[in-house]
């Protein structure tokens, strides 16, 4: 039995040679041997130069967001006092507009505000503005080493976003002191990008390590500062943002090496409607009459945000939706504009059928309902976004961190799922990241959701359309 089966390897063997030496003949007689060793440097050659010049992968390693202390929340009856008592600074009329505007946000008891809103006057002076920084952000980015298992010395870049309030050191330099990292760490504080800074801040890190050599991390930090912020003025354009924002921080570690990695980063998609007054004008930080500092927020911006929504879906659509998708959707625009003459409606895109999970930023209910409606998702779909405005406000750009943890906090979160974040911010400015779970959370114990998630998501009042 062994003896045939030697026979059998022997012969085939002989086989094989001949075929090698046969084949070798004939390309050898066609092509000189010096033509053959070219080719083969040259496809050598250029398979190295794909691999070295190819994108890298770029990967989230982990987060963490500032959780406020039961000191620094404010519920409605204290913040109502503390109106009534600066009687010099809010008059009755601005008061009870922000009473009924607050009423209709489904903001909750809990969200944090700094402690220079409990000074009368309130203290908006730099120093405030720092304590209020150092307090945020180093909470995040403390919370965000210790669930990733990073140290310090292993941030290459630093990345902070936070639009109003620019000191000298900047924040990116505030966090490099206080971490003691390297000399030779970059840092980047980008302001004015509003609550797409997060998501602009991501697409920054990512450029970086794709060219970086592998095992290079990034921390990203966003956060909005309230203590230069609040609005004293009776112009009531100005005077939302006293009754939506709230404090808060978030910072994330990319890398460029899959070790240790939670989520992959996917495509991101970035538009910008400037160029259109009525958009460029939504969100403006201007003086009132009286030379008070706030920003404007137009009555408009719900629906300008959902036009503007509609033109970044153009450009996002291609990058996530299937061929068989962006078929629907082609051939429904052509049935609608040359056999309907525009009286149906064009196919909307199955987004909810793409992702398992979004992370849309709560810049108000109504903004969140034009979002829900522009995408034809469902309230599962909407429930992060809706519970986080109302847990914890609007906390700017940092937002998306705490509905991506509310998620996480629910065990919704599988390998594999896809989850989108979208935003928006004056310009008007929308952007979209897709990030793909590569390992699911074991830690639901640290995050902001601890100890809470098991009383939401909770009852909130209807819409009501308007007229």
């Amino acid at each position: 039995m062994l003896s045939h089966l030697g026979m059998s390897v022997a012969a085939a063997a002989a086989m094989l040679q001949r075929a090698w030496t046969f084949s070798y003949g004939i390309i050898s007689g066609l092509l000189p041997i010096h033509v053959l060793m070219l080719m083969v440097v040259l496809v050598a050659g250029l398979a190295m130069l794909w691999r070295l010049h190819r994108p890298r992968d770029v990967y989230l390693v982990d987060y963490g967001c500032f959780l406020g202390d039961p000191c620094y929340r404010v519920p409605f009856a204290m913040a109502l006092e503390h109106g009534r008592l600066m009687t010099d600074l809010i008059d009755e009329e601005s008061l009870s507009f922000m009473v009924r505007l607050h009423e209709k946000s489904a903001i909750g008891e809990e969200t944090s505000l700094p402690d220079s809103f409990r000074c009368i006057p309130p203290d908006s002076s730099i120093e405030a503005s720092r304590e209020e920084a150092e307090l945020v952000i180093f909470s995040a980015v403390d919370k965000a080493f210790a669930r990733s298992q990073v140290n310090p010395e292993d941030i290459d870049a630093v990345i902070v976003a936070c639009s109003f309030t620019t000191l000298t050191p900047v924040f990116a330099d505030v966090v490099v002191n206080r971490y003691k990292l390297g000399a030779d760490v970059q840092s980047v504080n980008l302001s004015g990008m509003g609550c797409s800074g997060a998501l602009i801040a991501v697409g920054l890190a990512r450029n970086l390590l794709r060219v970086a050599p592998p095992g290079r991390h990034v921390l990203v930090i966003a956060t909005e500062i309230l203590s230069s912020m609040l609005y004293t003025g009776t112009k009531r354009e100005m005077l939302v943002p006293n009754v939506l924002f709230r404090m808060g921080a978030a910072a994330m570690i990319m890398t460029n090496s899959p070790e240790r990695a939670r989520f992959r980063l996917g495509p991101i998609v970035r538009t910008l409607t400037a160029a259109r007054d009525r958009d460029y004008r939504c969100a403006f930080q201007e003086e009132d009459d009286e030379g008070i500092t706030g920003i404007n927020l137009s009555k408009d911006l719900p629906v300008v945000a959902a036009n503007a929504l509609k033109g970044h879906i153009t450009a996002f659509g291609p990058a996530v939706l299937p061929v068989s998708e962006l078929l629907r959707v082609a051939f429904s625009i052509v049935r609608n504009r040359l056999f309907s003459a525009g009286t149906t409606k064009e196919y909307r895109p199955a987004f909810g059928e793409v992702f398992q999970h979004f992370c849309i930023h709560p810049g108000g209910r109504r903004v969140l309902y034009e979002v829900q409606r522009g995408l034809g998702l469902s309230d599962r779909d909407m429930e992060a976004s809706h519970m986080t405005l109302h847990r914890f406000g609007n906390m700017a750009s940092s937002s998306l961190l705490y509905e991506l943890d509310y998620i996480e906090a629910k065990r919704w979160m599988k390998k594999g799922d896809r989850l989108c974040m979208i935003s928006f911010s004056p310009g008007i400015d929308c952007s979209s990241v897709v990030w793909e779970c590569v390992k699911p959370t074991a830690d639901t114990d640290s995050g902001p959701w601890a100890g809470c998630i098991h009383r939401y998501p909770v009852q909130l009042p209807k819409i009501v359309e308007r007229a």
